[in-house]
């Protein structure tokens, strides 16, 4: 009788759990320091780069495409992301409008569009370059975890160990990380669920982002490449809970007919590409961003509504966060899990991350009503802030994601000419 011998532990810098956006791109960041990094995740990722399996598209702001660039991961996704020239915000059908058009601050873009299954495929392929600095563990979940004073284990399923000085769990919502660490969370539903489809349309879209306010919830209709000649947008559809089950089970003439009475007629006539995917909605916040010698980052540690497309851009800033504490402590000799750089990245993106669930937050429940008095505030509003220039400068530099104290990944230099 025979037994198989026991699977050779993994020892690492840094382990991350998850193979995600978010966990992706920091291990790409990590490895790219020289910083020996694992990343574990339960799918095979030849799963994940199916159309089938993400069929959303993310907003990437311009100091995200900065830190992409500086990880050498840009180059990847460059061709098959769009630029955002314009965002125009408009409550329904009202006649005043917030308008922001990129040529205000300069020539660079307000920010890019890319569908998450070619964001997924960039990640793939820059973690093909750095074979020396990265391990990709997958098909392997992690079911426990063992903290020590000088490194963490995480046991996977398949009796492996990987052994590190930190560890970043980088899950999503449902990080087994954090659940192992016994962190807490506070949030809530929304009692609302995004319907994603991608359409075509006969007129191009001229790399203009519309986010229309409707009853049940923002309705967006957002910029992507052309694809063989054909135009086309990704829509983001926010429909109360209890009514999406009956959108999404219409056939395909009448789930189009819908998305045409709200798209309305600009683009001439729509398409549908591709199968329809829904997402419910809620808000969730760590009670804390780490424990001992892990740490969160990502949805993990944050999850907002998408109504202004910020919940990638959080997670990126916290992955350039989390990168320049660690190479810094790496490149000085000391402890990657050190207590003052752990506590300098929950101090550094927690009050971020908690400003913008916040104004998440008040803008979904401040819109996503038919009040009269309520609404003609929020139009007075939004036509106070286009008409006030400096003012919509400011907001604009914020959905860029150019204010701040941003890591220095973010901060690198950029093309193109400032005004004002």
């Amino acid at each position: 009788m025979t037994s198989a011998a026991p699977k050779t532990d993994i020892c690492v810098d840094v382990a991350i759990a998850g193979a995600g956006l978010i966990g992706g791109t920091l291990a790409v960041a990590l490895a790219r320091h020289g910083i020996k990094t694992a990343v574990i995740d339960r799918l095979d990722p030849a799963a994940m780069l199916e159309g089938s399996f993400d069929g959303r598209a993310s907003a990437i702001t311009a100091s995200s495409q900065t830190l992409l660039a500086a990880i050498g991961l840009w180059p990847h996704l460059a061709d098959v992301a769009e630029p955002i020239r314009e965002i125009r915000v408009s409550d329904g059908a009202a006649p005043l409008f917030l308008h922001y058009d990129h040529a205000l601050l300069g020539d660079t873009p307000l920010g890019f569009m890319a569908e998450n299954r070619h964001y997924r495929l960039a990640v793939a392929r820059a973690m093909a370059e750095l074979p020396g600095h990265l391990t990709v563990v997958s098909g392997r979940a992690v079911t426990g975890m063992s903290d020590g004073p000088d490194q963490i284990s995480l046991a996977l399923d398949d009796g492996q160990q990987v052994r590190a000085r930190l560890a970043v769990a980088a899950e999503g919502r449902d990080s087994k990380l954090r659940e192992l660490a016994g962190i807490g969370l506070t949030g809530w539903s929304y009692s609302q669920t995004a319907i994603v489809a991608t359409i075509g349309h006969a007129r191009p879209h001229d790399g203009i982002a519309h986010e229309r306010f409707l009853p049940a919830g923002p309705f967006a209709i957002l910029p992507l490449p052309d694809d063989r000649g054909v135009h086309r947008s990704s829509l983001v559809w926010t429909e109360r809970t209890d009514a999406a089950p009956g959108y999404l089970a219409l056939d395909g003439t009448r789930f189009l007919a819908e998305i045409a009475e709200r798209v309305g007629g600009f683009l001439g006539e729509l398409s549908l590409i591709g199968p329809r995917f829904s997402y419910p909605l809620g808000l969730q916040f760590a009670a804390r961003y780490g424990r001992g010698r892990m740490v969160l980052a990502g949805d993990a540690a944050h999850g907002i509504h998408p109504i202004a497309g910020q919940g990638l851009n959080l997670g990126l800033r916290d992955v350039a966060a989390l990168t320049e504490i660690i190479a810094d402590a790496h490149g000085l000799g000391l402890d990657l899990a050190h207590p003052e750089g752990l506590a300098r990245y929950e101090r550094w993106r927690r009050a971020d991350n908690l400003m913008m669930a916040g104004v998440t937050d008040v803008l979904n429940r401040l819109f996503s009503n038919d009040i009269a008095p309520v609404r003609l505030a929020r139009d007075l509003g939004l036509a106070a802030i286009n008409r006030i220039v400096p003012l919509k400068k400011f907001f604009m530099r914020h959905a860029m994601g150019t204010v701040g104290d941003l890591p220095r990944l973010m901060r690198a230099p950029r093309t193109g000419t400032a005004r004002g």
